[in-house]
């Protein structure tokens, strides 16, 4: 029974540890992990965590999300996480996610990690449609994610069809235009090859640089209604709070950016935002759900903090963070110079290898192609020495027989005269002999020219003949390779690299050079800004011919008539706030 008695008391203590204790599954935009915390745990405490695990220091712009009815919340960093409305099942899921987005990605973002983490979420956002974004903007930074992803465009490598399971583009984008797959493939991979020698971070960072421009990027949607019951939405994000026609999300009716308002407040679903201008009357408005409330409240308060926070000298922390980053960035570039030149001193020296490969080739074909002419005059030689000795054999034997044919005619002339018969009957055979010999003589003359001639063509037979071994050993001593017919800047004859050679050392004098190309780079930005826009410009006509007008979607007839009009989002945001703050909080009201 004691020992029952202590058996059951050991496993409630047990027990009682096991609950000290609770997993939590934290999800990324690229990962998932999973982390054992202590029941008293607060926000901080597991976020701290988080950001340790992934290396990020600028952890003012992110935060846990988590699902809550039929809306979002996040954890807050001073209260306990089981304190939360979150699944107390295990593991519990919590998003890490950017709560608050900058101003300007370029100018605040200074780790990789933190950009990283934006690009990733930016990108879900718009091919979610989350962030309207218009077709020829799609395409563009579809580019630059595939830059990001594959690095430097390589036609043997990156041919049709290597991106047919990506995700690139968002469905509203692929259903507005008569294009198939490989239409689109080809639009980007068009844009993706034009962005050659941009590193991962590079082409995140255009990526951002680009999206930041759109009318709904950073923006969150609260439905609300003025004093007069007028449904309208609530715009926040990093520059101040946006009043929104529900049925137009692109174009705030009137803006109200931080450096206005002086305190944001609630009770129960009412809003109260109190003007820095204390002329101008707090205007009010009235949320759906007190969990919204809560949620706009944060929000506010967050970006409200960032917005005051830019406009102040750097901490101590960030001007480490932007030193080392500045320092790390100066590194990489000029270990990307460096490779940069040894791929160039690489395929100089491929092309020498070649160039020696296909000459040494040519040389051995000119060396058989001799070799065969001079087999060919050899022949030619013994054939017409054979011709000659025949012609020589001839033209002995027809002087032979002419010699014959005169002994004969001498014969019958001592014997003409035996009778006139037989002298008549000699001198015609005199007479035939006689013409006979003449034949005979002509024939051997003609013979022995014949002779002569194919010992001419004999002798010029072998003088080919010495002329083309005399080539052939020329093209033999021309095609033996010789390390000092290699051109002083080819590769060596074993077309290695020496490691001392290609060495480059990281002094003040890149430094300065590198200055200079940041200060050329800011030179250059307004015409980059005005060749994106031709760029986008250009896209735009390319597929416009094949858009469906039927398929547009309100937002992009709505993005259609802005761009029409010329205005975009920062202009429309200065145009907004030009009137005094009592004017629109007046005109909000009036809604």
């Amino acid at each position: 029974m004691a020992s029952a008695l202590a058996a059951k008391m050991g496993l409630n203590s047990l027990r009682r540890k096991q609950a000290k204790n609770f997993n939590v599954r934290i999800t990324t935009m690229d990962a998932d992990m999973e982390f054992s915390c202590e029941v008293k745990w607060k926000g901080k405490d597991l976020f701290d965590l988080v950001c340790r695990a992934l290396g990020l220091r600028e952890t003012w712009f992110f935060g846990f999300q988590y699902d809550v009815e039929d809306t979002v919340a996040w954890i807050k960093m001073d209260k306990k996480v089981l304190d939360h409305d979150v699944s107390k099942e295990e593991p519990i899921t919590l998003n890490f996610l950017a709560k608050f987005y900058p101003e300007n990605a370029e100018e605040e973002l200074v780790q990789d990690i933190t950009q990283h983490l934006f690009f990733l979420q930016v990108k879900n956002k718009i091919l979610e449609e989350e962030i309207y974004c218009p077709p020829e903007a799609s395409v563009l930074l579809a580019s630059y994610a595939v830059q990001a992803k594959y690095g430097d465009y390589d036609p043997n490598v990156h041919r049709l069809g290597f991106l047919a399971q990506e995700e690139l583009l968002p469905k509203r984008v692929i259903n507005l235009y008569q294009m198939t797959a490989e239409m689109w493939e080809e639009r980007i991979t068009s844009c993706y090859a034009e962005h050659r020698g941009r590193t991962r971070e590079d082409a995140e960072m255009e990526y951002l640089k680009i999206a930041q421009d759109l009318e709904m990027y950073g923006i969150n949607y609260f439905p609300i209604r003025n004093k007069k019951g007028t449904d309208l939405l609530l715009g926040v994000d990093a520059l101040g709070l946006h009043i929104y026609d529900p049925d137009n999300k692109l174009t705030p009716k009137c803006s109200f950016p931080w450096n206005e308002i002086r305190n944001i407040s609630y009770s129960d679903r009412e809003f109260a935002i109190k003007p820095l201008d204390k002329k101008t009357d707090v205007f009010k408005f009235n949320s759906t759900k007190l969990k919204v409330n809560k949620l706009i409240l944060q929000l506010c308060m967050g970006n409200h903090n960032l917005f005051l926070r830019r406009r102040r000298v750097d901490s101590l922390e960030v001007q480490q963070m932007k030193a080392q980053a500045r320092e790390e960035r100066a590194r990489k570039r000029v270990e990307r110079q460096r490779l940069e030149r040894e791929k160039h001193l690489r395929e100089v020296a491929e092309r020498a290898r070649d160039d020696l490969e296909r000459r040494l080739i040519q040389l051995q074909d000119e060396a058989h192609m001799a070799n065969d002419a001079l087999l060919r005059s050899e022949e030619t030689a013994d054939l017409l020495a054979e011709k000659a000795q025949i012609a020589e054999e001839e033209a002995t034997l027809l002087s032979q027989k002419a010699s014959e044919a005169e002994a004969e005619m001498q014969r019958i002339k001592m014997t003409a005269i035996r009778s006139e018969e037989e002298r008549r009957m000699m001198e015609q055979k005199m007479l035939e002999a006689e013409m006979m010999a003449l034949k005979m003589a002509d024939e051997s003359e003609r013979r022995a020219m014949e002779a002569d001639q194919l010992k001419q063509d004999l002798q010029e037979a072998r003088d080919s003949e010495r002329r083309a071994k005399h080539k052939l050993l020329e093209i033999t001593s021309k095609s033996t390779y010789s390390p000092s017919a290699v051109p002083g800047d080819a590769m060596p004859p074993d077309l290695s690299f020496s490691r001392e050679n290609l060495s480059f050392d990281f002094k003040d004098t890149d430094m300065k050079r590198l200055s200079m190309e940041i200060e050329k780079e800011k030179v250059e930005y307004m015409e980059k800004s005005k060749h994106l826009q031709e760029q986008l410009n250009e896209l735009k006509t390319e597929i416009e011919s094949l858009k469906l007008k039927e398929r547009e979607t309100p937002l992009d007839i709505l993005h259609n008539e802005n761009t029409e009009k010329g205005t975009s989002k920062h202009s429309n945001f200065k145009k907004l706030t030009l009137q005094s703050t009592k004017t629109r909080v007046a005109y909000f009201e009036e809604l």
